[in-house]
């Protein structure tokens, strides 16, 4: 390869590399997470602000016990949508195996329009899709049966989900690095996590038809409501 073709290879974008991980969610599973983060730290900052009077002994405490929740519950979430992914392949596996081994082509058809009807009645016009069910059966038919195992897709996706939880304590961390009244400090973490809600609320508007304050202020009394439920349960 010669020096100009050389120059011309761009080095490997970092951010891009982020980008592509977190691609393995989908933008809903990927708010989720982060809504699911937030409300987990908010118990703990909420919920143990007598903890801030021990001074920096119980700051400390405090950090370490939301860094710690969220470590733990960003390892357990990674696993389930690990678990999410290959059980949804095993479930599409075992509909193939039954359309393939039903006793007669319109049983098989009857499984497909079982599982599709819901999803296609209210957008497709009868003809249509009794021609898709059709399709579609004779595809699961001749699909191989392939072993079901975890993949390096499954593994990322699961890795996303617990970066995005973890990383969902730093907004909480930073004041109490900031300020040394831990009480400001306190006061500044629930607002910004607070702020945060209702950002999840307006970017998820961009995947519905609403409103993106009204959608904002909805996720911002739904995970405060949720804090509440938590903390009076003993979360």
């Amino acid at each position: 390869m010669s020096t100009e073709a050389a120059r011309e290879v761009p080095a490997p974008d970092r951010s891009s590399r982020r980008r592509r991980l977190i691609e393995f969610l989908d933008p809903a599973e990927r708010l989720g997470e982060i809504l699911f983060g937030l409300v987990m730290v908010l118990t703990f900052t909420l919920g143990t602000g007598l903890t801030v009077k021990n001074g920096a002994e119980g700051v400390r405490e405090l950090l370490i016990a939301a860094l710690g929740c969220n470590l733990a519950w960003g390892l357990i979430d990674g696993v389930m949508v690990v678990m999410h992914r290959v059980s949804e392949r095993v479930r599409r596996q075992r509909l193939a195996h039954a359309i393939r081994t039903a006793a007669s082509p319109e049983t098989g058809l009857a499984i497909v329009r079982s599982e599709l009807e819901p999803i296609l009645g209210p957008l497709v016009g009868s003809e249509l899709r009794e021609r898709l069910y059709a399709e579609v059966r004779g595809r699961a038919a001749a699909l191989p049966l392939e072993r079901t195992r975890v993949d390096r897709a499954d593994l990322l996706a699961g890795i996303a989900s617990f970066c995005l939880v973890f990383f969902s304590t730093i907004p909480a961390a930073l004041p109490f690095l900031l300020f040394a009244d831990p009480h400001l400090a306190l006061r500044v973490s629930n607002l910004l996590l607070l702020v945060l809600l209702f950002v999840v609320g307006w970017r998820w508007a961009a995947y519905t038809s609403g409103s993106r304050i009204a959608w904002g202020l909805a996720m911002l009394m739904i995970g405060t409501l949720l804090v509440v439920v938590a903390i009076a349960l003993g979360g």
